[in-house]
């Protein structure tokens, strides 16, 4: 039997499905409702994905998402210039910044063969800490050794993010190495 194809439809269901977090069914509902239902937020959608596309680029100073040579924070002289907190990816810094709880710089390392030393002692300029922001992992754990190895003529603090146990999850969802963490830093009640 042969199958109906709209190919212009299956190549946006395609295209959708290539994203993170998009499978087959909320692809060909995006699709549908671009193509079928509402043409002009879909040409809204496509005029917003060339221009981030052609416009956002990385910060020259800390690899954050900017469209210019420096990023908004990095641009900001009201950031507390004496903190530094290290991040695998731009996506850490929108989540951190929308908690409201740090107003430090940042730099973005994704991977230990991306870290240029000097640009990072550069980029540490007058920190006095740095704070590490990365998942728990053993190759993460090794990565903040080797990061403090390299600066440690700087005289610096180094710290990092707290882990242990989510809000909201019973302690029976919980893995053993978070479990661990959260016994070993716990606090006083």
């Amino acid at each position: 039997m042969k199958r109906y194809r709209v190919e212009a439809f299956e190549n946006l269901v395609e295209s959708l499905q290539a994203l993170p977090s998009i499978g087959k069914k909320s692809a060909i509902r995006l699709a549908y409702h671009m193509a079928m239902v509402d043409g002009f937020d879909a040409m809204k959608l496509a005029h917003a994905i060339e221009t981030a596309v052609n416009e956002v680029q990385p910060c020259i100073r800390c690899h954050n998402m900017s469209e210019d040579e420096l990023c908004a924070i990095c641009s900001d002289e009201q950031r507390d210039s004496n903190i530094l907190c290290i991040v695998q990816s731009a996506r850490d810094i929108l989540t951190i910044e929308e908690s409201g709880e740090f107003n430090g710089l940042y730099y973005v390392l994704s991977r230990i063969e991306d870290l240029n030393e000097s640009h990072l002692k550069d980029a540490a300029g007058d920190v006095e800490e740095v704070i590490f922001a990365f998942p728990p992992s053993i190759a993460t754990d090794t990565m903040i050794l080797y990061i403090e190895d390299k600066l440690e003529g700087l005289n610096l603090r180094f710290s990092k993010i707290a882990q242990g146990v989510p809000t909201g999850v019973d302690l029976e969802n919980i893995d053993m190495v978070s479990l661990s963490r959260a016994m070993e830093a716990r606090v006083r009640a």
